[in-house]
């Protein structure tokens, strides 16, 4: 099996490894409720999509 001849340095595996990141994603906000959403996804709060009531959101049961 082959084997490297030189140790590598951590300042050159950190330049191979530059690209390698979490992106965060892209947050846009909601015209509806002003809340954060994701781009070109329901929002999460309200259910509107593109300026239309798309989705039905459930509200959390309360206990007790």
């Amino acid at each position: 099996m082959a084997l490297p001849k030189k140790k590598t340095a951590k300042a050159r595996q950190g330049k191979r490894r530059s690209h390698l990141k979490l992106n965060l994603p892209a947050l846009d906000i909601c015209p509806q409720c002003q809340s954060l959403k994701l781009a070109h996804h329901v929002c999460p709060t309200c259910g509107s999509y593109n300026d239309r009531h798309a989705v039905e959101v459930k509200t959390p049961k309360k206990k007790g």
